[in-house]
């Protein structure tokens, strides 16, 4: 078996001190670029990388990495309009600092804390999971600096998201003040199940993504405030946030009699799959229905009301909160949201 090449053994071979060998590989600047070159030379010939990135973060106390715990799958995090803006914003902070991103996935249905136990990184930025799953414990356990993203939100623990009453609530009143009252709801994200199908009240208040149940909170409130009978407006939930889904929730909603004259949408791309029903229905937006969705991501080019997150805004606040050198502040933090008035609403078709 060959031996093992170590700082000692390239030293030995250059004629230089340990330290110096490990100067050439951590800080340069303390050598001439002479010996830099003829150790980095040595290293080479003999097969040597550079020094163990694990040890070496022990040695430092530090890892130089970013963990991002995320509820869905790659392909998802990179095709999801509001997660590319909320990863983009993650990044630059990231890069600000110099370190690593390490995402750490746990996707619908998969519980994985053990990959959180043995993270090598300095601070984890929690995005987006379900009440009470597993990963939360292996988190808290680590003592490291965390930060809470959209969901779930820990009292006495930095949190960072908008606020979802508030922002729901708006965009009921758009539609209501256009004089619609024959509401329906298209929903994803509210439980692990896989379910699609009709979703009644007790299924609404019990979903376990506080953000979305928050969010379905919001709509209720402010449809009852206007003399909506929330009990008769129609919701249908679908297990994943893409656009096929949101058609299979058009399609449900529209083919309810009489069929809802406004529809709200949790994402954006739920909205895009509605207006996709309506055209294969041959409804016009807006003039037989209005469409809204939530978040402001890709919604411009249809045309589509919505309400705005500062998708990006949340990210590097994140990233920068935990990457400060500062322990975050153990903080309820509100970023401002918008409702953005596009072409996809309007008023009210008279009753025929």
């Amino acid at each position: 078996m060959a031996e093992r090449v170590t700082l000692q053994t390239i030293a030995d071979r250059v004629g230089v001190s340990r330290a110096t060998v490990s100067y050439a590989f951590s800080r340069p600047d303390q050598l001439s670029e002479e010996l830099r070159a003829r150790i980095l030379r040595v290293a080479g010939e003999l097969g040597y990388a550079g020094p163990n990135p694990t040890a070496r973060s022990l040695r430092l106390g530090r890892a130089g990495a970013l963990g991002l715990i995320f509820t869905e799958t790659l392909p998802y995090a990179f095709a999801d309009p509001y997660s590319i803006g909320f990863l983009q914003g993650l990044a630059v902070a990231a890069e600000e600092a110099s370190v690593g991103l390490l995402i750490l996935q746990q996707p619908p249905g998969v519980q994985r804390p053990e990959i959180v136990r043995n993270a090598v990184v300095d601070a984890f930025c929690v995005f987006s999971l379900p009440d009470g799953h597993a990963t939360l414990d292996a988190v808290l356990a680590r003592r490291l600096p965390t930060v809470f993203v959209d969901e779930p939100y820990i009292p006495g623990l930095p949190f960072i998201g908008i606020d979802e009453l508030a922002a729901a609530g708006e965009a009921v009143r758009h539609v209501v003040d256009l004089g619609h009252r024959r509401l329906g709801l298209a929903l994803v994200g509210l439980h692990q199940d896989g379910r699609h199908g009709w979703a009644d009240l007790r299924r609404q208040r019990s979903a376990e993504y506080e953000a979305m149940r928050t969010r379905v909170e919001g709509y209720r409130l402010a449809g009852e405030q206007a003399g909506v009978d929330w009990a008769s407006v129609p919701v249908y939930e679908v297990a994943g946030n893409v656009r096929e889904s949101g058609r299979e929730a058009g399609r449900a909603l529209l083919a309810r009699d009489p069929r809802p004259t406004a529809i709200l949408c949790n994402t954006d791309v739920m909205a895009l799959g509605v207006l996709d029903a309506a055209a294969e229905a041959g409804l016009k937006v807006p003039e037989d229905l209005s469409v809204v969705g939530f978040s402001d991501s890709g919604a411009e080019e249809a045309d589509l009301t919505t309400i705005r997150q500062p998708k990006q805004l949340i990210g590097q606040t994140a990233g920068r909160m935990l990457l400060s050198g500062l322990p975050p502040e153990p903080e309820r933090l509100i970023l401002p949201h918008e409702l953005i008035v596009r072409g996809s609403t309007a008023r009210a078709p008279l009753p025929s």
